[in-house]
């Protein structure tokens, strides 16, 4: 079992949950066949307070045709099939329950989609007052999902920082809880049982490669995470994965990050079919360095036509219909393939990250 240590934050960083570890494998709730098997690992102290749609515990496909045409083995982690269609189910989970636990009442999130409608899913089950703040370009699959749900929708010009800008102007007026991404310690708590479950899932081998579609980047430093702490706990040893991040030609401030150490003043970001890689500027960009750095990874782009590409290939080939942000995964890994920055003895493991069908 473990102790919540509590979080601390400072210079305008996210906010991040520490644990006193000491949990085994034996803790893991094996009967139990979504995310909160691993509940002893998150921070919801009464599982009372739970709010679940049987959101994680997704699958792992082998694409065999893949790895036929490029000699290597390649996995594929399906998030599409979480409640609500993406992987923000997980996120939003933990998120909304341990916001139930503190008392909330009302949550704001600023979304370029798929979170907004996993936060009026999972406020509407707990009860609790949801306000999404969403761009107007978004598709109205994803706006219609909202207000199924309950939430208050609103609707602005621009981007993800734009709708940000309302959702803390709108936090201050009203005194509701601040659901932005990496604005508050929960979701990351969430989107990191992603990384117990590979590592689960595979036999507690970790790929030598995750490809990851970035925007916020939860996902990713959750996942990084997870392997941290499985690391001091003993459930895994050896060498983490290379970790890579993906990003649209559209935005892709990580990657100037990345590569040239700083993002170009006066960067605009254009608007892409990939929206939930459309954050020009994400706050946890600092830690996401950090992770690229640590697991010597790597950063690139892909464009709104390989992204297309993609997508009709991948289910031409195995049957899968991705997210643009999961085509976007797999036109990565042809392009390090292409360098050979992927060995033919290595595994490499993409993800996509939503269902194709919300974004028509």
């Amino acid at each position: 079992m473990h102790q919540l240590q509590g979080y601390a934050t400072c210079c305008q960083q996210p906010l991040v949950t520490r644990y006193h570890l000491s949990a085994n494998k034996q803790d893991i709730a094996h009967n139990v066949y979504n995310m909160w098997r691993y509940a002893t690992m998150l921070p919801v102290l009464n599982p009372d307070n739970i709010v679940s749609l049987n959101e994680g515990w997704t699958p792992i496909h082998s694409l065999q045709k893949i790895q036929q045409r490029f000699g290597r083995q390649v996995l594929l982690k399906d998030e599409s099939v979480n409640p609500t269609g993406s992987f923000k189910a997980r996120g939003i989970s933990v998120a909304v329950s341990k916001a139930k636990e503190l008392g909330v009442t009302h949550c704001i999130i600023p979304t370029a989609g798929n979170a907004g409608g996993a936060l009026s899913a999972y406020c509407a089950k707990a009860g609790i007052k949801a306000t999404v703040i969403m761009p107007r370009i978004t598709p109205v699959t994803l706006q219609e999902e909202c207000r199924m749900y309950g939430a208050e929708l609103i609707l602005v010009d621009g981007l993800i920082n734009a709708c940000g800008k309302l959702a803390r102007q709108m936090v201050e007026e009203t005194g509701a809880f601040d659901m932005s991404t990496l604005k508050e310690p929960y979701r990351l708590e969430g989107k990191k049982t992603i990384g117990y479950e590979l590592a689960e899932q595979l036999q507690w081998q970790l790929p030598d490669v995750i490809i990851y579609p970035t925007g916020g980047g939860t996902g990713l430093i959750g996942m990084w995470k997870a392997f941290r702490e499985m690391q001091q706990l003993g459930w895994i040893t050896g060498k983490l994965p290379r970790m890579v991040v993906i990003q649209t030609q559209n935005c892709a401030p990580m990657i100037q990050l990345f590569e040239q150490g700083k993002i170009a003043p006066g960067f605009q970001a254009i608007p892409t079919m990939a929206y939930g890689l459309a954050v020009p500027e994400p706050f946890a960009k600092d830690m996401m360095l950090e992770v690229l750095h640590h697991s010597d990874g790597a950063a690139l782009t892909v464009t709104e036509d390989e992204i297309e590409n993609g997508m009709q290939e991948m289910a031409a080939t195995e049957g899968l219909l991705l997210s643009p942000e999961g085509s976007a995964t797999y036109e990565g890994l042809k392009k390090l393939i292409e360098k050979d920055w992927i060995h033919q003895d290595e595994t490499a493991l993409l993800f996509n990250t939503g269902a194709w069908y919300k974004y028509r």
